[in-house]
Order: C-alpha cells, then structure tokens, then sequence
C-alpha cells in the first residue's frame, strides 16, 4: 500500500490559498475601480452597436 505524500498535499493547500488570495485581490481592484467582470464584457458590445458609420 503507498503512503501518503504529505509534501505535495501541503503544496496543493497552499498553491489554493495563493489562488484564492490573487482573486480576492482582484475583486478588490475591480471594485475600486468600479467595473466588475459583467460590465467589461458588455461594455465592448454596446459600443460597437452604437457605431454611427453602419
């Protein structure tokens, strides 16, 4: 029967932690700016149908 490897579990936990930690951190940033991830993606749409040459 094979052993457990604890080094790579602990990595794993920690590699989700600095992944969990990069995200809030952005969350913050978005929110400080104040664009969240919903209104940059319909942003670039609304301005291309609002082109006044087509």
């Amino acid at each position: 029967m094979a052993r457990p490897n604890h080094q790579f579990e602990k990595r794993q936990r920690e590699l989700a932690k600095k992944k969990k930690k990069e995200e809030k951190k952005q969350r913050k940033l978005e929110r400080k700016s104040g664009v969240t991830k919903d209104e940059a993606s319909v942003a670039p749409e609304d301005t291309e149908s609002e082109d006044p040459t087509t």
